[in-house]
């Protein structure tokens, strides 16, 4: 049996929030997500690879506007790597890294309001 990263398996898993409440073990899975996100230093990690021109970065490039070490940032990354959020490439001695396609995606329709109808004031 293959382990799915993290965020595939919240994705799967999980209907919008909107659409069904959560099972318990569906939430505990998204929880574990958002852990991941929950740090300021990989929020912003997410936004430098969304928002470069190129779609991916250098891991020595990330380092200066983050203001924390090599190794922090790499930390991090492969953090993130591990939920699925984030894919990495070796080029030598550097490694890149971009956002998986879709993960940001799926993981946002979790929190979409439902397209049709409106909620009941309250």
């Amino acid at each position: 049996m293959t382990t799915l990263p993290l965020v595939d398996e919240v994705t799967a898993c999980c209907a919008p929030l909107a659409a069904a409440p959560l099972a318990e073990d569906d939430a505990g899975r998204l929880a574990g997500l958002l852990k991941v996100v929950a740090d300021p230093a990989r929020l912003r990690l997410l936004s430098l690879l969304a928002s470069h021109p190129d779609g991916e970065v250098c891991v020595c490039d990330l380092t200066g506007p983050l203001g924390l070490s090599q190794p922090t940032v790499s930390h991090h990354l492969k953090v993130m790597a591990g939920a699925g959020l984030v894919e990495r490439e070796k080029r030598g001695v550097w490694a890149y890294y971009r956002i998986v396609p879709g993960a940001l995606t799926g993981l946002a329709a979790l929190f979409a309001a439902p397209a049709t109808g409106a909620r009941a004031a309250s």
